[in-house]
């Protein structure tokens, strides 16, 4: 490929030119939604991140197999093995099946990611329907020496492992701080250790979700579903792996160290994960109420919400910041951002209205090296954004005759605007909501019978008329009374 594409790998530290191990084919894997609750703010950081990688890699040429998966079993209340599965609990609390509960919520966990123009992926594998590849994946571990079974469960052997690999290579850790943030948890005596994690987990008699394995009835460790599917769908070595920057410690750790248990090496060649999002400059969670689901943003229903803000927004919001840097939603970050997307959707319909000229005055092919440039260093959004807006400056001056086009240029300047707002950062053109046009509309039909009412007191009667007839013939039903004027649109 002629771009030289610099991705930061979390496990080396550096940013590093991108290499796929089977070019032109590229494998990816991203860690996908637990699916027992509406899509919030959280889910569509990654989702529109990795969205963007693979618009772009595919842009480059790449033939791309992208795998998200849906957990719909094994992720526990905590991660240290301990709580209800879940989607089980949900299950119980609303009196449905497991399985409802996951279909229900895999759906608008579709139209939330369909709002905000995520695409699919290529594959979008269950934890459920893949319970034989993860049993198998956790008798490769007991083979090999790095795991036991203890009372029905089988545990991974950290210490074990430690001894032979670097478990904490991803996210800096050692051992020793593992084991000393490792609590010792009621009903945790079956471990040898604090620090090991549950490849399987006997069920409890009142434990909806089970299924029969060689050591009990139960059902899978939540860490065990990524390596089982991803290694089933992408092979024993494939290019990257995905996540938000939370599931570094334990779960990506855990990935490899499973992988490297059972296979003798990580699967994985880049990994890579987005950074965290805050409200109002704090964490997000339902304990500080700041807790916004997706509907609730695209509808401005939540109290910290001034207004409603269209799934556009909230994706030029994500992209404004680098994937990699912390991002703070906030009601008047959010309206700037509305404000700066409705500037570079205005910079694109301009370009219709531009006439060429038989001269260029302009510099337009350096835009899309300068947007290319910017793409290939770690998918630096904020740069794209920031030459668009230079780009928006360049068609607003060509609008005003400052500047002149050729008809050559202009097409470049189109295909630009179009490759990188378009195709690459996956934004649309979005109507403004029924009820903002609404309101538009009753605004300035107020304003006309304002007019209406000013020539009927100077009895103008040709105006009044006028303006009447007018309103009439475009669908208005317009009354005159003793309180003054109605109207209602009658198609």
């Amino acid at each position: 490929m002629e771009h030289q594409l610099l991705i930061y790998n979390t496990l080396s530290r550096t940013k590093e030119v991108f290499k796929p191990l089977h070019a032109p084919h590229v494998g990816m894997y991203v860690c996908g939604p637990t699916v027992y609750g509406d899509p919030h703010l959280g889910h569509a950081r990654p989702a529109i991140t990795f969205d963007l990688l693979f618009r772009y890699l595919k842009h480059l040429g790449y033939k791309v197999r992208y795998v998200r998966n849906i957990t719909d079993v094994g992720h526990l209340e905590h991660d240290a093995d301990e709580g209800e599965d879940k989607i089980a609990k949900k299950a119980r609390l609303e009196q449905l099946e497991p399985m409802e509960v996951a279909q229900y919520y895999t759906n608008r966990y579709h139209e939330a990611m369909d709002a905000l123009n995520v695409l699919r992926p290529s594959i979008e594998p269950q934890a459920s329907g893949h319970i034989i590849e993860q049993i198998e994946l956790v008798e490769e571990i007991l083979k090999n020496g790095y795991a036991y079974e203890s009372q029905g469960s089988v545990y991974f052997d950290v210490a074990k492992y430690n001894k032979d690999h670097h478990y904490g290579k991803l996210s800096g850790r050692n051992l020793d701080d593992v084991l000393n943030t490792s609590r010792q948890l009621d009903g945790q005596e079956e471990k040898h250790n604090p620090a090991d994690f549950a490849l399987w987990k006997k069920a409890q008699p009142e434990h909806i979700m089970r299924w029969p394995s060689p050591w009990s009835d139960g059902f899978p460790g939540w860490h065990c579903e990524c390596t089982a599917m991803g290694r089933k769908y992408l092979g024993a070595h494939f290019d990257i792996h995905g996540g938000g920057i939370d599931l570094i410690f334990p779960h990506h750790e855990c990935e490899i160290a499973q992988s490297v248990a059972s296979q003798g090496d990580d699967m994985v060649h880049y990994w890579m994960h987005n950074n965290m999002l805050t409200v109002n400059g704090q964490k997000m969670g339902k304990s500080y109420n700041n807790f916004i689901t997706l509907e609730e943003l695209f509808n401005g229903t939540h109290p910290l919400l001034e207004q409603a803000y269209t799934p556009m927004t909230i994706r030029f919001f994500t992209l404004q910041a680098h994937y990699r840097s912390t991002v703070d939603f906030g009601n008047e970050a959010l309206k700037a951002a509305e404000k700066g997307l409705a500037r570079l959707m205005d910079a694109v319909s301009g370009l219709e209205r531009i006439t060429p000229a038989k001269a260029s005055t302009v510099d337009v092919k350096s835009l899309r090296e300068k947007c290319y440039e910017a793409m290939d260093d770690d998918l630096n959004t904020p740069i794209v954004i920031a030459h668009l807006f230079e780009g928006a400056k360049m068609v607003n001056n060509l609008l005003a005759g400052n500047d002149t086009i050729t008809a050559e240029d202009l097409k470049e300047l189109k295909d630009t605007f179009h490759l990188f707002c378009f195709d690459i950062l996956g934004l649309k053109a979005e109507a403004a909501s029924n009820a903002a046009r609404e309101e538009a509309f009753g605004h300035v039909v107020d304003m006309l019978l304002e007019e209406r009412a000013k020539a009927k007191a100077n009895k103008d009667w040709t105006t009044s008329d006028k303006i009447r007839n007018e309103l009439t013939a475009l669908g208005f039903e317009i009354k005159d009374g003793k309180e003054g004027t109605e109207w209602k649109l009658n198609k």
